[in-house]
């Protein structure tokens, strides 16, 4: 009889991550008829908690967020770690205060075409997850997303900048 020890790191990650990123379509399917029109803001609140979470990761392996390169890495990172190797991406520095993260393939998107959940509703998931996890990792940075995958876009792009106030501040001290 096969142990757990006896199964590969990988195997059981990618196992795990693959359960992960099929569970929002599959609460989608089993909850929105019956929660009806509260389910989108009920399950934009639980993304907006995973940023929380996010953050205390991010704190524990104490990934550096000083910059725009390092927040998108570190996201990256641990985006990579929650979801699995599906999730396939790159980051760019575009400059001193901007960076861009770029997504090759999401699991979400491909667990979720199992679920047959519509792609749709995924933007507001990542969008709730996102969007509040860089200004908790460092406050003078925000994300924005330029494309996206499950709206049509061949991949999905955000990019990490300062905080228009932030660059606004630093523009009139030089």
């Amino acid at each position: 009889m096969p142990e757990l020890k006896d199964i590969p790191d990988d195997v059981k990650w990618r196992c795990a991550a693959q359960c992960a990123a099929s569970l929002p379509a599959m609460y989608d399917a089993a909850f929105r008829k019956v929660v009806g029109k509260q389910y989108d803001e009920l399950e934009q609140e639980l993304w907006i908690a995973l940023s929380h979470m996010v953050r205390n990761i991010v704190q524990d392996l104490a990934l550096p967020v000083r910059n725009a390169s390092e927040l998108a890495t570190s996201m990256q990172i641990v985006l990579t770690i929650l979801f699995g190797p599906d999730y396939r991406t790159e980051t760019f520095e575009v400059s001193n205060d901007g960076a861009v993260i770029l997504i090759k393939r999401c699991p979400f998107l491909t667990h979720g075409d199992i679920a047959a959940a519509a792609p749709q509703g995924f933007f507001s998931r990542c969008m709730a997850l996102t969007l509040p996890t860089i200004p908790l990792l460092n406050k003078n940075y925000t994300a924005r997303y330029v494309r996206t995958m499950c709206t049509g876009d061949r991949h999905c792009e955000i990019k990490i900048e300062v905080k228009k106030q932030d660059a606004e501040k630093k523009t009139a001290k030089d």
